[in-house]
């Protein structure tokens, strides 16, 4: 059962190296946004250290968004997906794969990168440690409940707005406590609460969102 899963992983692994496109736009779109915020407030350090947790998770937030809307169609447009449908693995175990492999080309390299870009706001090195770990709980659950969106708006048109308009309520919990464990930090209060909760919500997401996305790709495949 778990081959089917890696076969998925690997397979949108190569589409996406085949694509560079998908992984370069996240990931530049995350580092401008990051990096305009101190050009445009200027040097002041204290300013920078204080909005810099909000800035990295909105900017997260974001850049995750920008490939929702291809998690499915080209396996839909293709007739993928209709096979995906009939084989006898369970379809969240595929759906599973597939934000898999999202996350490892939209999420990761945005983790990997946060630390580097965290130096331009005079980050401590406790602040980056846990900006790391929230970004690495954080991103997965993005993707996660991302996927329900993109099952849910699929082969519609507009979809990418529809995603957009689906999921940033749900991505909320997210971004406050995400930003709210480095705020806590930076600020000498301790993130663990933040941090417990943030993992909760990763457990949630990878319980109950392959099978929504699932229920959702049946339902916009008829």
């Amino acid at each position: 059962m778990f081959e089917a899963f890696y076969t998925i992983v690997s397979r949108d692994l190569l589409l996406a190296l085949r694509r560079r496109s998908d992984i370069f736009s996240t990931l530049f779109f995350f580092v401008i946004v990051v990096s305009l915020f101190p050009l445009g407030i200027g040097p002041e350090m204290a300013t920078l250290r204080l909005i810099a947790p909000g800035v990295f998770w909105v900017a997260a937030l974001l850049a995750s968004m920008l490939a929702l809307e291809r998690l499915f169609a080209a396996d839909f447009d293709d007739g993928t997906l209709e096979q995906m449908l009939l084989t006898p693995q369970p379809l969240f175990l595929l759906v599973l794969g597939k934000i898999t492999a999202h996350w490892l080309v939209t999420g990761l390299p945005l983790v990997l990168m946060a630390p580097l870009l965290g130096l331009q706001y005079d980050l401590g090195s406790d602040a980056l440690q846990v900006m790391l770990v929230t970004l690495l709980m954080g991103t997965p659950a993005l993707s996660l409940i991302g996927g329900i969106g993109a099952a849910l708006t699929l082969g519609l048109r507009g979809g990418g707005v529809l995603v957009s308009l689906l999921v940033l309520p749900l991505y909320i919990p997210v971004l406050i406590f995400g930003a709210g464990a480095v705020e806590a930090t930076a600020s000498g209060l301790g993130g663990a609460g933040h941090i417990s909760m943030l993992g909760a919500i990763l457990v949630m997401s990878l319980v109950l969102a392959p099978v929504a996305s699932a229920a959702a790709l049946r339902i916009s495949a008829e």
